[in-house]
């Protein structure tokens, strides 16, 4: 029996190359920085590929790639892997995503002590031959208050260190329950009670819409003077204009950030000026035993998938016998969007996932179904770090329940899914389903039936049941040159709460959305994007 090929195109640790050259079942090239077009002649031969960051796996890569079976990424995310053209040839794409987690979290907390005692600010004063003992005087992390903004594996291991040192924590992460935190001995807090009520900050979220941009003066307005910073996740969630602006007026008491909007930045960067702020060049990953671990991790995973043994931390789905693919596949993308939709909606800390499936659903497997749900859901709040194949346990390690329920009677809708999402303010209830064509159509919002098409930007607005409100829409939406795709409405009864739901062509301006929320009538505005 030929063996199997494997190509790494971005330098690997050797520990990860001797798991993959153990016995006979392998051959394994290792060639660094090719070109896209020399990547492209040769990947024709490899039954599987192993990349970091350097290596772009294109579509006309992955055309090019005729026995191609597996994608490795040894690291955090797959932003340089065409996920939709690997899943469409049937390619299983795969990372690692928690392999660097304690060398950020280390990082991480090395900043909060280095902002604590003014370390760098001191070992600079001695390396210019000054004694200035007095001017570098520092606070103890003993008793302080850590706010941890994001409470998975990086955030978590940074609490754990902060409690060895006496710190109690507050947690903001909208995916875990208050009844898991309490078990890790954390208080969970809103965003404004952590920011108004911590003495130390650190950020441990991905960068996505909702979180560009998260900490700005609004919220540094909130904080505490003698509050101290720090940023080892995205650029960009700290929006650095309004940290140069805080550190300026001595708002603050200190940042310190391993990640930048731009990197590296430039000699310019108004942040080099300040000494309460600590600056390191994206060092989070960068210790030995990171870059050893997801060598390891990603040459275990790529080698079990090859042998049939399982998959893990893929970025795709499962692989399914192809007249059964062909039947769910619809369906995984209507769960998928469902759960965005509502993933978005939704108020407060989700605790369980429920799902009910009738008609045709009722009969096969739907684990791929219920999994694309689960990811749709936690994927607007946690990007990269989710997946359709991690999402269940993803929820599982946040203290959300899921369920799912095969109905035997038949619902008001055929081949219905509803989904029922429970927080700890209020429950929301979405069905979806097919429409003649295959495409994916929410049905019903609560008890508001509608007829909406869960794609693209969406603005969802509920209102009460009075004349004018589908005028105002209009008139702030043209006002501002957004083009209405699609609009549909519903509501319970006449002269109650009324649903409408527009598809609008691009994204509507924070202030527009403010303007439609001081619209007499209108009890709620969201901008999600599906």
């Amino acid at each position: 029996m030929a063996k199997m090929k494997i190509l790494v195109s971005d330098k690997l640790a050797e520990e990860g190359l001797s798991i993959l050259k153990e016995g006979d079942a392998f051959d394994v090239d290792c060639k660094y920085d090719l070109k896209p077009d020399q990547l492209k002649a040769v990947i024709g031969d490899y039954d599987a590929l192993i990349v970091r960051s350097g290596t772009q796996v294109t579509e006309d890569v992955i055309a090019a790639a005729g026995r191609l079976k597996v994608i490795g990424r040894a690291g955090v995310g797959l932003d340089n892997v065409d996920l939709k053209a690997a899943t469409k040839k049937g390619i299983i794409a795969m990372n690692t995503p928690g392999g660097n987690t304690t060398s950020t979290a280390e990082h991480a907390f090395s900043l909060i002590m280095a902002l604590a005692r003014n370390v760098p600010q001191a070992h600079a004063s001695m390396k210019a031959g000054k004694w200035e003992r007095n001017k570098f005087q520092g606070v103890e992390l003993y008793g302080k208050t850590l706010g941890v903004i994001g409470l998975g594996r990086i955030g978590s291991t940074v609490a754990k260190f902060a409690q060895g040192f006496g710190m109690a924590i507050k947690a903001y992460d909208p995916f875990l329950s208050a009844e898991m935190a309490a078990k890790r001995g954390i208080v969970m807090a809103t965003l404004d009670d952590l920011i108004r009520n911590s003495d130390f900050i650190t950020i441990h979220v991905p960068k996505t819409d909702e979180t560009k941009g998260m900490i700005g003066d609004k919220e540094i307005a909130l904080m505490k003077k003698t509050v101290r910073l720090v940023n080892c996740a995205r650029g960009g969630i700290i929006d650095e204009a309004a940290l140069v602006r805080a550190l300026e007026t001595k708002r603050i008491a200190g940042a310190a950030l391993d990640v930048y909007d731009e990197e590296p930045p430039k000699p310019d960067q108004p942040l080099l000026k300040f000494d309460q702020c600590v600056l390191t060049p994206h060092l989070g990953a960068s210790t030995a035993e990171a870059q050893v671990n997801v060598a390891i991790e990603i040459a275990l995973t790529v080698k079990d998938a090859l042998l049939g043994k399982g998959v893990r931390n893929a970025a795709n789905f499962p692989s399914l016998d192809e007249e059964t693919y062909k039947l769910l596949e619809p369906y995984i993308d209507l769960g998928d969007k469902l759960g965005k939709f509502a993933g978005q909606l939704v108020n407060g800390g989700i605790k369980a996932i429920k799902i009910s499936y009738s008609g045709v659903l009722a009969k096969y497997n739907i684990m791929p179904v219920t999994m694309a749900l689960a990811h749709g859901v936690l994927k607007p709040i946690l990007a990269d770090n989710v997946n359709a194949i991690n999402s269940i346990d993803i929820a599982k390690e946040r203290g959300i329940d899921i369920q799912q329920v095969h109905l035997n009677s038949e619902s008001e809708f055929v081949n219905c899914i509803t989904l029922e999402l429970v927080t700890d303010t209020e429950k929301l209830e979405v069905w979806g389903t097919l429409s003649a064509n295959k495409k994916p159509r929410i049905v019903k919002v609560n008890n508001v039936y509608v007829e909406a098409m869960p794609s693209g930007n969406i603005l969802f607005i509920r209102n009460n049941d009075i004349p004018g409100i589908v005028g105002a829409v209009g008139t702030a939406l043209g006002n501002a040159r957004i083009n209405i795709a699609y609009i549909t409405f519903g509501r319970e009864k006449e002269g109650s709460t009324a649903v409408s739901v527009v598809n609008v062509d691009g994204d509507v301006p924070a202030a527009v959305i403010e303007g439609l929320k001081a619209v007499k009538g209108i009890q709620f505005v969201r901008m999600l994007k599906v």
